[in-house]
């Protein structure tokens, strides 16, 4: 059995209860995933979002609602030892990952301000073009409680609804992809 089929197995047997059973509950009650659905999956490189990549691939093996999914990463400029680590826990995990370039990084350096800040909101402004330019209907975030609540902030003009089984959905603008945060602990 090779690496990726483990973690699957653990995620879908060992943390059934805790992660699986509610990741699909939500998703299945709040019909986040429809019908045609060309899903941006958003990857960080960290945990929270890697293991919603997971939790969507095994999700895809056993649904019978017709979408896509495509796993993507933003580099705003990480340095080349991020990047290959990001590269290299993604072939591990079996997740096949698109890379689209920025150079937030370098903008950010160079600019006055609350850098983090700035930076958010950059990487938050050049995910939204991207996602729109590649034609996705959804984007699905891996995020855990902190992080969705700053986002629910940022995003104040949409309703956020609080979602049984680890999952937050946003309603956005006909003009844009309907957002879904799942796995916020």
């Amino acid at each position: 059995m090779e690496k990726f089929e483990e973690i699957e197995q653990t995620i879908t047997k060992r943390f059934r209860k805790e992660i699986w059973k509610m990741f699909v509950k939500g998703i299945s009650e709040y019909e986040m995933i429809q019908d045609g659905d060309k899903i941006a999956v958003c990857i960080s490189g960290g945990k929270d979002s890697m293991l919603l990549a997971k939790c969507i691939q095994q999700l895809k093996k056993i649904s019978n609602v017709p979408s896509e999914a495509e796993y993507i990463v933003m580099d705003p400029g990480y340095n080349q030892k991020n990047r290959e680590r990001i590269i290299e826990n993604a072939k591990i995990l079996g997740v096949p990952i698109h890379i689209f370039e920025s150079n937030i990084f370098s903008v950010v350096a160079n600019g006055e301000g609350t850098p983090c800040y700035l930076c958010a909101k950059m990487r938050r402004g050049a995910l939204n073009q991207a996602i729109l330019d590649m034609g996705f209907t959804k984007l699905a975030l891996g995020h855990h409680y902190d992080d969705a609540v700053a986002i629910s902030e940022e995003y104040e003009h949409v309703p956020m609804v609080q979602v049984p089984g680890n999952c937050d959905r946003y309603r956005c603008p006909p003009d844009q992809p309907e957002i879904f945060i799942c796995l916020c602990f």
